[in-house]
């Protein structure tokens, strides 16, 4: 949002405001509520005013008690409707941020990976949760209350001169340096928020990150250097608080000294024409000091509230952002993938994930239904690049990738991912049971079928040697398992889907040997009538592949099968040589 003098950006509130529309009743119901409120606090000056002229100077009492009914009744109401006010409005503020964390999580779902590979997790984390926070406060504390008080200034001024327009001209004279404060206030305390919300983002960003990897931060020695980040990170966030309070100090003060300098000017100007006779009575002076505390309290209260409203707006425009992000997965696909015929055919198909720095060169390969490629190479050759294009998280930009008989491209999204299962080398379990993590929220899946698939890969015993077996909860990522069983899990996690094809990325590698050996018992009981992409470092587990690829800086030097690459002896002798040898010593 830029800073462009303006207090509040009316097209983002606009938008806000949009989400309020299931919630216009109560809306109105609540506006109704703070238009009572403002209503009923200048009337209170006015009817002791009257009290005092009227009642009190004369001394009757019978007439004072009823306007002291009246009086209590008027509070009894303000009580009433402050209490209805507050409760519709905080109820419509979390409604409206129900309906727009629903909406943005539904957004961030359906986005590209590479939108995560550029973004930080803890600015999604801050977005989704305490920038949609401040929305609510928008309906709360901010746009209602300010049109209340906005309405109940003018309403006390409107009274004021009603009373006395000569002590109304005489409170007027400190409005030129209230206005001079406000344009002050306003001009800075926008960018302050900014600042506000921007450093909060980077330090939830910056706290997530180090939890994550706190292995690796211990491994290395980095706790200091790490800590030493963080103060730097912490002292900007405070910083940019303490200049936002730094404004409110200043300002807040100013006011008290206005209000202050206007109550004994109206008290000397309306004492001395009380006893010169000149027009002001005691009642009426009364109700002009409690209306000056009306004046400056509603200039205080909109201070605070544009404080709020422009901290809803801040976090607004940042929610926003995310939800304007253009990069949702394009499901152009009409076909929906049968999963009968798993052959997949790469056509001269080019790579990059970004700046034309290509990843995959004009690549060429196929794999018949039903068997098995093996996908070798260093690091950073190209390999999980194919995984990532045949599950359609990225999109080749030269060249044809085809499955079964038709263009990647022309079958849903939904149809390809729900007929291919995969595997990778860190495996991802959320904090909840096995059976949770297997079915992934599939109902139609039921523990008798999990069961019976655990069986067949031959995994059944080592699961139910867990703690409550199938109910065990793995704990976060999967922390309470060891990496070869966490494999296992993601293993029948794969099998129970039955799917055509599945894609196993270094899916057994850094693994025990025990798990190793339940590992490739349950690959070989996957492989039937499936066609199975290996993406593997160690040469040993691919040797019975149907077709290896060699691949080198995202160009395939070396193909066929383990026998034939042999014979070459190439490149792929030499990687199976010198493997070889080192597992011997």
């Amino acid at each position: 949002m830029k800073n462009t003098g303006n207090i509040v950006d009316w097209l983002l509130l606009k938008r806000v405001l949009k989400y309020s529309n299931p919630y216009r009743k109560k809306l109105f119901y609540a506006a109704l509520s703070a238009i009572f409120l403002a209503v009923l606090g200048p009337l209170r000056p006015w009817l002791i005013n009257f009290a005092i002229d009227n009642y009190i100077i004369v001394s009757n009492l019978e007439m004072l008690a009823k306007v002291t009914l009246l009086l209590f009744l008027m509070l009894f109401a303000e009580g009433f409707f402050q209490f209805y006010y507050m409760f519709l409005s905080t109820w419509i503020g979390q409604n409206v941020i129900r309906d727009i964390r629903t909406e943005i999580f539904q957004h961030i779902i359906s986005l590209k990976m590479k939108y995560f590979d550029n973004t930080q997790v803890g600015t999604l984390v801050t977005r989704t949760i305490s920038d949609i926070e401040t929305i609510s406060d928008i309906f709360s504390q901010g746009l209602l209350v300010i049109i209340a008080e906005l309405l109940k200034l003018i309403l006390v001024l409107v009274f004021m001169f009603y009373t006395s327009t000569k002590l109304t001209i005489v409170t007027l004279i400190t409005i030129p340096f209230l206005l001079i404060a406000t344009a002050w206030f306003k001009r800075n305390i926008k960018s302050a928020f900014q600042d506000v919300r921007t450093q909060v983002s980077k330090l939830n960003a910056f706290v997530q990150e180090r939890i994550i990897g706190m292995k690796i931060v211990q491994i290395f020695n980095k706790e200091a250097a790490e800590y030493n980040k963080f103060i730097e990170i912490n002292k900007k966030h405070r910083d940019a608080n303490i200049r936002s309070i730094f404004y409110y100090a200043v300002f807040f003060p100013i006011v008290e000294i206005l209000s202050a300098l206007a109550i004994a000017l109206v008290i000397w100007s309306g004492s001395l024409s009380i006893i010169n006779s000149t027009g002001v009575t005691v009642g009426e002076l009364v109700a002009f000091i409690l209306y000056i505390y009306m004046m400056f309290r509603p200039i205080r209260q909109l201070a605070d509230r544009f404080n709020v409203l422009q901290m809803g707006i801040v976090g607004s425009e940042r929610v926003f952002k995310i939800l304007d992000t253009n990069q949702k997965i394009a499901n152009e696909g009409k076909i929906k993938f049968d999963g009968n015929n798993g052959n997949i055919n790469f056509e001269n198909v080019s790579f990059y994930y970004k700046d034309k720095e290509w990843v995959l060169n004009n690549i060429s390969f196929s794999i018949e239904n039903n068997k098995t490629l093996a996908l070798i190479g260093h690091t950073g050759s190209g390999k999980t690049s194919i995984a990532n294009l045949i599950l359609k998280f990225y999109q080749n930009q030269k060249g044809k990738i085809s499955i079964g008989d038709n263009n990647i491209q022309t079958y849903t999204i939904q149809s390809i991912r729900k007929s291919i299962s995969y595997v990778q080398q860190e495996v991802f379990l959320f904090s909840d049971t096995i059976l949770n993590n297997v079915k992934m929220y599939d109902d139609t899946i039921d523990n008798h079928t999990i069961e019976n698939a655990a069986r067949e890969i031959g995994i059944h015993n080592f699961i139910s040697s867990l703690p409550n077996s199938y109910e065990y909860v793995v704990g976060e990522r999967g922390i309470t398992l060891s990496v070869g069983q966490r494999q296992l899990i993601a293993f029948l996690r794969a099998y129970i889907r039955n799917p055509k094809i599945i894609i196993l990325d270094e899916a057994t590698s850094s693994i025990d040997s025990e798990s190793e050996e339940l590992l490739q018992a349950a690959l070989k009981k996957m492989s039937i009538n499936r066609t199975i992409i290996i993406i593997a470092h160690r040469l040993s587990t691919i040797t019975g592949a149907n077709k290896i690829i060699l691949l080198d800086n995202g160009n395939i030097i070396e193909s066929g099968n383990h026998k034939s690459l042999i014979d070459q002896k190439g490149k792929y002798f030499e990687m199976y040589t010198k493997q070889k040898n080192i597992e011997l010593y």
